[in-house]
């Protein structure tokens, strides 16, 4: 009876001591299953990285639009109240801070991605974000040629010299502001995906830095107020839209 006894109580212990190592190994393999998938990059990016790159160069690269501006100068009547309000502003200082924000930006955003996350994420990462920023910069190049809106500067007494230039008719959407809100999107829905640390601060951040690209790019008269809004609704759909689709 005693041996019986003590038989019992050690298949009971083992019992008990395989279910808890099966919890304590299966731990790592469950959250395994619920990690989400990472990205993977291969061939297919580098495609569709150097097409949208393509297509982003082709309008500047066609001298498109390819017609004259409808006027030179610009009435500034035909703007609305906001618009109107910013004409004058040219601040090539505040051009050139735009272009190192935005440069911040991009840093900012590959950093704050590809730090926390596992070593064989990186590639993936990099490439979303890379198809992110080319995507933003092809369709706001297209968009351009499409509405042919002037810049600041055809509302000016430098109309005439700038309107022999295609560039001065490619102000909608802000470009520069696009790029940046689909870094800074990019970066809030992949790392939504994968709980990174300090998400809330860093999202924070990046759009700050993007509002402040487009505030600069109106202080340096090269866009509107509504280029910059325009872009900045373009850049954060196509900042959800390339991470999401890459899913």
């Amino acid at each position: 009876m005693p041996t019986l006894s003590f038989g019992k109580r050690g298949a009971t212990l083992r019992l008990g001591s395989l279910v808890m190592a099966t919890f304590l190994l299966g731990a790592p393999g469950a959250a395994a299953q619920q990690r989400p998938p990472a990205y993977r990059a291969g061939w297919g990016d580098v495609a569709a990285i150097a097409a949208l790159g393509a297509l982003a160069i082709a309008p500047g690269a066609a001298g498109l639009p390819a017609g004259p501006p409808d006027c030179a100068p610009c009435d500034p009547a035909r703007l609305g109240p906001i618009d109107r309000s910013v004409l004058g502003a040219s601040s090539a200082a505040a051009t050139t801070v735009s272009d190192v924000m935005l440069l911040g930006v991009a840093v900012g955003a590959a950093v704050a991605v590809l730090a926390p996350g596992p070593g064989e994420w990186r590639a993936g990462h990099a490439a979303v974000l890379a198809e992110t920023v080319m995507a933003a910069y092809a369709v706001t190049g297209w968009m351009k040629v499409a509405v042919a809106r002037e810049r600041p500067v055809m509302y000016t007494s430098d109309a005439a010299a700038a309107a022999d230039d295609p560039d001065s008719q490619r102000s909608f959407p802000s470009g520069h502001t696009a790029a940046a809100f689909a870094l800074a999107t990019s970066y809030l829905v992949m790392t939504g995906r994968q709980g990174s640390p300090h998400r809330t601060r860093n999202a924070l951040l990046l759009f700050g830095g993007a509002a402040a690209v487009g505030v600069l790019r109106v202080a340096g008269g090269r866009h509107f107020p509504t280029d910059v809004l325009g872009g900045a609704v373009t850049g954060a759909a196509i900042g959800w839209v390339v991470p999401t689709l890459r899913r």
